[in-house]
């Protein structure tokens, strides 16, 4: 579990095999349980936010674990909250590979991954099999194939499958590696879905005598009125929490690097003023009436106290886990265990 002897190792490997292979060796040290061993997760702080308890306020951001194959061992490392996914009701390859590249200078990566994925019936097969037991987020999309103008029809039909094995569930909008997701951001788009959304989940809570929180994860290239719209309109459809952001097609920060030219999401380091931008605009505007979970270039305590400082009130990360390993995980418990920074 010594992650500094391992990265070089993994770093030899494409990307993506290397991801592969870090869950794999997760999964492997966790049946051994290994992980006991090796990681003490500290006591975190409890926090209330969509009508959940978090045992801490740190969780996995969703893409790492796509097809919720690895939650136990995922869940070994001391996360508040899991969020797995993001899920599409019918399987899909995702785009053509290479699709997922690291540029180490910059602590980034950059993916153009596709929503790939076994689809909505394989994630839950997984999830049957899990002993995991705390917080699960459950982050759904649209396939690929579907035209936008029926991609609520999509979203709705991966809420009806999940709905009775999420805590919460995350409608992403926001990827930019679906052609037009972004599209369903725009004020009349993202008003229609949410009411369509809203609505399901209100017959599914009478269905199951439990109401599931919504969260929606929004894009970190907004501008400051499309942040206030999007603040309006979760506050009128009853949304129950937020995440900012998803990664950025812009590329300042890494311009210049043989990579940067290469289409798809970056996150990392260079994601995290303009991912915080975006937490301290919504938490302006919802004015403390929806948790914001903040996410993107969290790679250290401070980091994360940032953006709870922005008004967040959980933190998810992803990319930091491909630089810094597990025990970034434990750093960020202790660094939120006291709340905002003094």
């Amino acid at each position: 579990m010594c992650y500094s002897l391992l990265r070089p190792a993994l770093f030899a490997l494409e990307a993506e095999v290397a991801h592969a292979l870090s869950l794999s060796l997760l999964d492997a040290a966790h049946a051994l349980r290994l992980d006991r061993l090796a990681l003490h997760p500290p006591t975190g702080r409890p926090v209330q936010a969509m009508g959940l308890t978090f045992p801490n306020p740190v969780g996995l951001a969703a893409g790492f674990d796509k097809n919720g194959a690895h939650v136990d061992a995922l869940g070994s490392l001391g996360f508040g909250f899991i969020e797995v996914g993001t899920v599409t009701p019918r399987p899909q390859p995702g785009n053509p590979r290479p699709r997922l590249f690291r540029i180490p200078e910059a602590q980034a990566v950059i993916n153009r991954m596709g929503f790939n994925n076994e689809g909505v019936d394989a994630l839950l097969e997984n999830l049957a099999r899990s002993r995991y037991r705390g917080v699960l987020g459950i982050n759904i999309g649209k396939n690929f194939d579907t035209p936008l103008e029926r991609a609520a029809e999509d979203y709705a039909a991966c809420l009806r499958r999940v709905y009775a094995h999420a805590d919460y569930v995350a409608v992403n909008i926001s990827s930019p590696n679906t052609a037009g997701l972004r599209k369903l951001q725009a004020e009349a788009a993202l008003d229609d879905l949410l009411a369509k959304l809203v609505a399901e989940r209100e017959r599914l809570s009478d269905a199951h005598g439990r109401r599931v929180p919504l969260a929606v994860k929004i894009a970190p290239d907004l501008d400051d009125a499309e942040i206030q719209t999007i603040a309006r309109l979760l506050l009128k459809r009853g949304i129950d929490a937020v995440i900012a952001t998803n990664t950025t097609v812009a590329r300042p920060q890494v311009e210049g690097h043989p990579l940067a030219r290469e289409t798809g999401g970056l996150s990392g380091m260079p994601l995290r003023a303009a991912a915080t931008r975006v937490v301290r605009m919504l938490a302006a505007a919802l004015a403390g009436a929806l948790p914001i979970i903040g996410v993107g270039g969290i790679l250290s305590g401070d980091d994360a106290q940032e953006k709870l400082a922005a008004g967040a009130t959980l933190v998810q990360v992803y990319t930091g886990l491909v630089y810094r390993g597990p025990a970034l995980v434990s750093e960020l418990i202790r660094a939120t265990a006291t709340g905002l920074p003094a």
